[in-house]
């Protein structure tokens, strides 16, 4: 035979190597190996990476799915912006206009705020800061945590590095000193992790809070214009038809946001080429004029003349950009560049031209502008108006609740928010979502609010303050990714901040004049949503500590399964356990109650990384918990937050097909096969030993020795083995004789044996109580808020659709 040969076959679509290493000879199958193992692992990388987010969100989209995006677009996220020129004058002049000029003076702010806010820091700024293509705050907080370890949960594994790193490609390590001090400082200081972490919870509490207030106001604001026509009818008949017609919005978020995308597009369409034609209307007819508000000194102008009066309207000329952290948020939806050419091309130009020509209209007709949208609008247009502007502030609730499913989901994974059910209602777009359980409560919640306060006004007042503290969290965010991922000139970030910091504490200062009028009700939902979040999220951290402090180290489960009253199950256990750098003290509490374990016992961990996606040949991470023949295995299944759960039945056959492949990996390391094996050890020897490092506890000591062997380093034999007979083609050579083969493949053989014979599903159902001398305030937290929420919220076979006849429930109670 000629010396060891490798042969690297890249298929250019999808970046997937094929190695073929000839063993018999050793000279070079070490190099060989290793430069398969680097190989493999880099490809797979930007293969997973290729896949999640170029087919998603980047510069990978063809003309024609953008389009369609963009179209879609249209109807799910420029609603709530589109339908504002319906009440911003009406609440921005509430006693009246004063002076003339006035009205130039609030163009010429909307103008520029609206184009200072949505289109500089959002379109152009925020969307460029998504976490591989999802949007919002809590998009924001992953990506910061990719880069430095903020993350309350003490869960860090060494074997996530790769992962991570494949999501920052395209920026090099943090070499400048102040990405090197804010990493430090995120790192290492508490204080900071927590304020990080409560803002984050503080926005996703206004988010969801918003997706209340937004369909209240919108609708309730475009079914009171039937009082133009229909004077007889009252205000509780108004308040009526509006609550119809949320709970028939609401009803239809079942069918999916990519069949609800296009059938609310067209209308969208429709209401911004009727807003942009009867703009361009008045502003011909009545006052050519109102284009001077381009001209900022009517700002200053405005502010010298109405003073306080002038600072106070800010809180009606904030309901311009009301909408655009779903710009952000929903960007999991659909790409950067659909929603930037929908957004410049379309909603844009048209919502300008609706505000440029109510102004023109009520420089004639100043006494209008309590009801300035149907006055402005011709006689002839009046109904086809109508029923758009009703069809429109419909819709324009759509992207605050497709916001609101995007933050849930979003939350959930880092286990800040109770288990809720989740379904993704399309399987060509990830980011597609409905959450029954958030859905049923956010129809009751508009419902409610708009049935008890009856008026947009107080609404009003309530939606502008989500709003602006959203933006104001946004802009830290932003900021702290300037500075740790994009590393850009630090006089840029100082001027980003100083911007937009200061003229949005400006616009929360004259929202907060108005808060006895109505701004403390979202204050009030998110101080609820607040207390929710951080409760669930303490006691996940907390429970997690507490196992990982009492895990049972390796001598112990050796004498665990080695004591004599131990009968063996036919079959496969899998104990699902939340731990994963050890194995969780309620194992113990199971041997002693039922002395038995099945013949495959695999520790299971769904842990969930601050990454949109984990591909598949890198989803498992198994050990061997003993060298003995008790078949008893820790498994860690890795999922990114855009990845949905598997099917029970297929999360088993994929599981079990990779454990294959471990004890074939760990077998012929064993066996002395040295070369092939070589890529497969030293890549786990030299992370086994900081497996747990990021703990502070015995466990790092316990666990330095043992092995765990990533899935991409037998996936590459995966690809090449498509059957049982084909397993060990490539390993034919003077390291292996038959016997030994045989022996592998009848270990192999024994697992889907037990397999055949069943798979039961072990769960640990822990009751967490505060410790008897706890203040008050965290007993109250525990005993009563986190196990009130426990009790309501989906267990987690629920959330794993595993059928009930294979689950067995062991009950332990901890004192946290």
């Amino acid at each position: 035979m000629a010396p060891a040969q490798h042969q690297a076959a890249a298929d250019r679509g999808s970046r997937e190597e094929i190695v073929i290493v000839d063993l018999e000879s050793e000279a070079g199958a070490d190099d060989a190996a290793a430069a398969a193992a680097t190989m493999q692992r880099q490809d797979s990388l930007y293969a997973a990476a290729t896949r999640a987010a170029g087919a998603n969100h980047h510069g990978q989209d063809s003309w024609a799915r953008t389009l369609r995006l963009a179209f879609q677009c249209v109807g799910i996220l420029y609603g709530d912006i589109g339908t504002s020129p319906l009440f911003v004058y009406s609440s921005t002049f509430r006693d009246g206009v004063g002076h003339p000029d006035d009205l130039l003076g609030a163009l010429s702010l909307i103008i520029y705020s609206f184009l200072l806010f949505t289109v500089i820091k959002y379109v152009y700024i925020a969307l460029r800061a998504n976490d591989d293509g999802d949007g919002g705050t809590f998009a924001l907080y992953t990506l910061i945590s990719r880069h430095a370890k903020v993350s309350l949960i003490p869960n860090q594994q060494v074997e996530e590095d790769d992962l991570v790193a494949k999501y920052n490609r395209d920026k090099p390590p943090a070499t400048l000193r102040r990405a090197e001090w804010m990493k430090e400082l995120l790192e290492t200081n508490k204080a900071v992790k927590v304020s990080l972490f409560l803002i984050t919870m503080l926005a996703t509490a206004m988010v969801i809070s918003d997706a209340i207030l937004t369909p209240a106001i919108s609708v309730l604001s475009a079914v009171g214009g039937l009082k133009e026509k229909a004077t007889f009818l009252t205000t509780d008949e108004i308040v009526w038809i509006t609550v119809g017609i949320l709970v028939a919005l609401f009803a239809i978020q079942r069918f999916g946001t990519d069949k609800v995308g296009y059938l609310f597009a067209p209308i969208i369409l429709l209401w911004l080429l009727l807003i942009a034609a009867v703009g361009f209307y008045n502003l011909v007819k009545y006052d050519t004029g109102a284009l001077r508000a381009f001209n900022m000194k009517y700002i200053i102008d405005y502010f010298r003349r109405n003073k306080k009066k002038g600072w106070a309207s800010l809180g009606g000329i904030l309901l311009c950009f009301t909408g655009t952290e779903a710009l952000f948020a929903d960007l999991g939806y659909f790409s950067i560049r659909s929603i930037q050419l929908s957004f410049g091309f379309g909603l844009v130009p048209s919502v300008l031209l609706a505000y440029i020509g109510q102004a023109a209209y009520l420089r004639v007709h100043p006494e209008d502008v309590a009801n300035t949208f149907y006055r402005s609008t011709p006689i002839s247009l009046f109904w086809p108006t109508f029923i758009l502007a009703l069809a429109a502030s419909i819709i324009g609730s759509q992207a605050m609740i497709s916001c609101a499913f995007a933050t849930i989901s979003h939350s959930q994974t880092l286990g800040c928010f109770p288990r809720v059910k989740i379904l993704h209602t399309s399987r060509q777009y990830s980011g597609q979502l409905y959450i029954p359980e958030v859905n049923y409560l956010l129809c009751l919640g508009a419902c409610l609010v708009t049935v008890g306060f009856r008026t947009t006004v107080i609404i009003g007042e309530a939606h502008g303050i989500c709003v602006v503290l959203v933006m104001i969290v946004t802009t830290l965010l932003l900021t702290i990714v300037m500075l740790l991922v994009w590393k850009i000139s630090v006089w840029w970030i100082v001027a980003f901040f100083l911007v937009f910091m200061s003229s949005e504490s400006i616009y929360l200062s004259a929202i907060l004049s108005r808060f006895a009028h109505g701004a403390y009700v979202p204050v009030a939902m998110s101080a609820v949503l607040m207390v929710v979040m951080v409760v669930w999220h303490y006691v996940h951290v907390n429970k997690y500590r507490f196992e990982l402090e009492h895990s049972i180290p390796r001598d112990k489960v050796k004498e665990l399964l080695e004591r004599s009253d131990i009968q063996r199950v036919p079959g496969i256990g899998l104990f699902y356990t939340e731990l994963v750098q050890g194995i969780p003290p309620v194992f113990r509490h199971l041997i002693e109650k039922i002395p038995s374990i099945h013949s495959v016992l695999i520790f299971v961990s769904m842990k969930h990384l601050p990454i949109p996606s984990v591909d598949m040949s890198e989803r498992f991470l198994f050990r061997q918990v003993d060298r003995e023949d008790y078949k008893v295995f820790q498994c860690v299944a890795r999922y990114g937050y855009r990845d949905p759960f598997e099917e029970a039945k297929d999360f088993v056959d994929k599981l079990v097909e990779h454990l294959q492949y471990y004890i074939r990996d760990v077998n012929l390391y064993g066996l002395g096969c040295e070369p092939m094996m070589k890529q497969s050890f030293s890549y786990c020897s030299s992370r086994a030993e900081s497996f747990g490092s990021h703990e502070k506890t015995k466990v790092k000591a316990v666990y330095a020795e043992e092995m765990l062997t990533p899935a991409e380093s037998f996936s590459e034999h995966a690809r090449q083995a498509s059957g049982k007979n084909k397993l060990f083609t490539q390993f034919q050579g003077d390291k292996m004789n038959i016997v030994e083969m045989m022996k592998i493949q009848q270990e192999q053989q024994a697992v889907l044996e037990e397999m055949s014979k069943g798979v039961v599903y072990i769960f640990g159902e822990s009751e967490v109580v505060a410790r008897p001398h706890s203040s008050l305030i965290k007993k109250i937290a525990i005993n009563y808020i986190y196990s009130f929420l426990r009790k309501n919220s989906r267990n987690g076979e629920k959330m794993l659709s595993i059928p009930r006849r294979q689950i067995l429930k062991v009950g332990v109670s901890y004192e946290i």
